[in-house]
């Protein structure tokens, strides 16, 4: 049986275009034409089919080097039958939030794979990992209080350093003798935060966590990470960068998402029992908002299981991944990241201007690849780039192809 919904029986979408805005609302379309003009309009992609190595958009069939399924698990038919049997036990909607009755017995077992995984005392499951961010964030810290982010941070993060009504402090990125400085000025504080990506969704580096560390007991700090691109590919267990680095001691607070490496949908906060206690009592998006789907909790479940049975897929995929940054430095192609260390698997290729960024994925996307341009808001001004997102699907022949082919796209930009 093929697994694929009739296009034909779904709704056609209304006409747009066509109808005026309302005088209120008139400014939109100046709005949208100064984005179009600056190269920052983005496209409207409806995916058929699951993620995998290939994929579907709007009809054309690319390699897909898009999406964050880094082990390959998001068109698992495994996760699938989890989540099956899951829906079947408890339905679809979870019906309230957590704390009316939407936790089920999916959603504790979920929590219970977390904390083991991560070797803490507790777990809480939230819809998402920008919720995770911003409602613990804003728990965390007030008016009173000091938050010091890295420049780079995703925007969950930005976010709920603006929801605390703290002063926020940001330091360049990964600059730790900045960071000192930050802290040493903010003594008088009630609390002081450090918040940080583990690894860093537009850049491919990571984070000094050892010197994060002593920083945080130097000042007195409370150290939060946001683990998301690094759950299921670092560590031995796979449970992030964190134990990588041998530095669980030292970190307070660990944020994830169970979206990419374990391909279903959600964040997570980690770290000791009194503190996930005391979010269930001030995290509002977690107390505000109905759970996610037991069926998802139950696909992210399994998907942890897998970490543990199948380690040689972030063990396969770190290394492709240092083979690819290689093939691209041969080409002679400047890339972020460390190369002192393992690599990451995102390797962004920095274009400059938002319509140069838009011009090589488009070219990209005629050669067969799917890349996207990353561009503002998502990356500072003039730092436009295409994001290659690798995952264990891909062979060592894509690799070399889309390496090729990136090479001999960026020799023809009229500034390199």
């Amino acid at each position: 049986m093929t697994c694929r919904l009739d296009a034909a029986a779904t709704p056609t979408p209304p006409p747009s275009g066509g109808v005026p805005l309302p005088t209120a609302l008139a400014w939109i379309d100046d709005d949208l034409a100064a984005l179009r003009a600056a190269g920052l309009e983005r496209p409207h992609r409806v995916r058929a089919g699951r993620q995998g190595r290939e994929v579907e958009l709007n009809g054309e069939t690319l390699l897909n080097f898009g999406a964050n399924d880094y082990l390959g698990y998001a068109g698992d038919v495994r996760l699938t039958k989890a989540a099956s049997k899951a829906a079947c036990a408890e339905g679809f909607g979870a019906g309230a939030s957590p704390l009316v009755s939407g936790h089920s017995q999916a959603h504790e077992l979920l929590e219970r794979a977390l904390a083991n995984l991560l070797a803490v005392d507790a777990a809480l499951a939230f819809p998402s990992g920008f919720a995770a961010n911003t409602a613990t964030i804003a728990a965390l810290m007030g008016p009173d209080d000091f938050v010091a982010s890295d420049a780079r941070n995703h925007a969950s993060i930005i976010d709920g350093c603006r929801l605390s009504r703290g002063r926020v402090g940001i330091y360049p990125h990964r600059d730790m003798a900045a960071l000192d400085s930050l802290l040493s000025q903010a003594v008088s504080t009630r609390r002081r935060l450090i918040v940080t990506d583990t690894v860093f969704s537009m850049d491919g580096t990571v984070a000094p966590l050892a010197d994060l560390c002593e920083l945080a007991r130097k000042h007195q700090a409370i150290l939060m990470v946001d683990e998301a691109h690094a759950t299921g590919v670092f560590g031995p267990r796979g449970s992030g960068l964190v134990e990588e680095a041998g530095c669980a001691d030292g970190v307070h607070v660990r944020v994830g998402t169970l979206s990419k490496a374990l391909a279903a949908a959600g964040g997570f906060v980690a770290g000791h029992a009194e503190m996930i206690h005391w979010l269930r009592h001030t995290a509002r998006a977690w107390i505000f908002s109905t759970a996610h789907p037991p069926a998802v909790a139950a696909a992210a479940t399994r998907s942890i299981a897998l970490l543990a049975e199948e380690p040689h897929r972030r063990l396969e995929l770190r290394t492709r991944a240092a083979d690819f940054r290689q093939a691209l430095l041969q080409a002679g192609l400047t890339i972020t990241g460390d190369q002192t260390q393992d690599s990451t698997q995102i390797v962004p290729i920095v274009v400059g201007a938002a319509t140069a960024a838009v011009d090589v994925a488009t070219r990209l996307a005629e050669s067969g690849f799917f890349v996207p341009a990353i561009r503002p808001p998502s990356v500072p001004a003039g730092r436009s780039l295409v994001r290659v997102s690798l995952s264990w699907h891909h062979t060592a022949t894509d690799l070399e192809r889309l390496a090729t082919t990136i090479a001999s796209i960026l020799r023809d930009q009229p500034d390199r």
